[in-house]
């Protein structure tokens, strides 16, 4: 660190942790590491929502808006204007529904965050370089236009998820790709559909997120087992990850009573961040045979200093998402040596390789998923070989210490660059 040439970075994100989402726990992880490994000064930008969702509404809890300090970095929460959640959301569904000219803005705008102050706080900073995430929201165009307004270098991070329609079919941001001085993708694939986009190839790059692997070394799964009331012998399936309609919890709570037809034994364990699909998760579960309820386990908005646990509590883990701009939960899997069940969409191809470290189905099928649980609990070497596999490719590619210091080299070429 002391031959290095210190950097002044400004991220500028959604949510930061308490906020829930894999971005935001992402550039907190990435914010602290660049401030404690390479004495950089890191300031971030950020809301005071909880959620995206709650950028479109009113009635969802708040942060605390002003700035404090996490572990070196400089937060500051900016108050989000909700107020024309309510109205836009009728405007933007039929303009898109009907394909009308300004429904992209009409989506963007309707999506949010609207951050009052925003603007006019990253021109006046000092950093040498503005880094956005994530795509679609309004926020990395209020980063890109500010940036450029006041001769910064600016990164994107898209953090796409092409798949998603709705979301990204949007020019807009293609245009705004093509005019930031660097943009970082998650994985090959999505590098290939934004210079196919337009962007330069010489100015995108992919880098994947981390994992702490010290964290997950440590991590001790009987603890857990025993709350839960089971033998170690007893095969516990486990989705953990945010609770979010497009993320599949829904799909494997829907296979369960035909996993249990051929497999009795096991038991499954949901746990993760909440959201408003909640109640939709508690329909299915509660839709479960009665007999077999006690077999399905729930733990709701746990700590983070309890996930390393979690993990090396279950067996599989069932992630089925239908969207994903990566798939870290993938990683963690593996930093607790487990075996994974994905889907086959193209970020997540990039990141899991089916039959080595585990398993890929069809988006939403869910015959597919049965089959597939049902492969890896007959075999508890293949549980070890894909597991095994997963955690040598986590150390390979995925320690944070390694994905910081990808990042930081990408920062200093958009700087001399930009």
């Amino acid at each position: 660190m002391s031959g290095e040439q210190r950097l002044r970075i400004l991220h500028i994100v959604q949510g930061y942790p308490p906020a829930i989402g894999g971005t935001e726990k992402a550039i907190a992880e990435l914010s602290r590491r660049l401030v404690r490994d390479h004495g950089d000064r890191v300031s971030v930008f950020t809301s005071d929502a909880l959620s995206a969702e709650a950028f479109v509404r009113p009635d969802l809890p708040r942060l605390a808006t002003g700035t404090h300090l996490d572990a070196g970095v400089e937060v500051r929460r900016f108050r989000s204007f909700r107020a024309a959640g309510s109205v836009l959301a009728q405007m933007q569904r039929v303009a898109w529904g009907l394909r009308l000219p300004g429904n992209e803005a009409l989506r963007t705008f309707f999506q949010g965050p609207i951050l009052p102050g925003l603007a006019r706080a990253i021109r006046e900073h000092n950093a040498d370089i503005v880094v956005a995430s994530s795509f679609p929201l309004l926020h990395m165009y209020t980063a890109l236009d500010s940036a450029k307004a006041s001769g910064k270098a600016c990164v994107l991070l898209g953090a796409l998820h092409p798949d998603d329609h709705w979301g990204f079919d949007r020019s807009r941001i293609y245009r705004a790709i093509r005019a930031a001085d660097r943009y970082i993708a998650y994985t090959d694939y999505e590098r290939q559909h934004v210079i196919a986009n337009g962007a330069a190839p010489e100015r995108t790059e992919t880098i994947g997120l981390g994992v702490d692997l010290e964290r997950f070394a440590a991590a001790d799964g009987s603890r857990i087992r025993g709350e839960l009331g089971l033998k170690k012998e007893t095969p516990l399936i486990g989705f953990l990850g945010q609770l979010a309609p497009h993320k599949g919890v829904d799909l494997l709570l829907r296979a369960l009573p035909q996993l249990w037809e051929k497999h009795p034994e096991v038991h499954c364990l949901i746990a993760g961040a909440t959201t408003s699909f909640q109640p939709e998760i508690d329909r299915l579960s509660a839709a479960l045979p009665f007999e077999r309820q006690a077999q399905l386990h729930s733990r709701p908005d746990f700590a983070e200093s309890a996930k390393p646990d979690l993990f090396a509590a279950i067996d599989i883990l069932a992630y089925p998402s239908r969207f994903e701009s990566f798939g870290l939960a993938y990683l963690e899997a593996w930093a607790a040596g487990k075996p994974v069940i994905g889907c086959s969409i193209p970020a997540v191809e990039d990141v899991v390789e089916d039959g080595r470290t585990g398993l890929l189905i069809p988006p939403g099928d869910c015959a597919a998923l049965v089959a597939g649980l049902a492969t890896l609990l007959r075999s508890a070497e293949m549980r070890r070989t894909f597991g095994a596999a997963g955690r040598a490719q986590v150390e390979e590619r995925h320690s944070w210490a390694a994905v910081t210091q990808r990042f930081r080299q990408a920062y200093q070429r958009a700087a001399s660059s930009g």
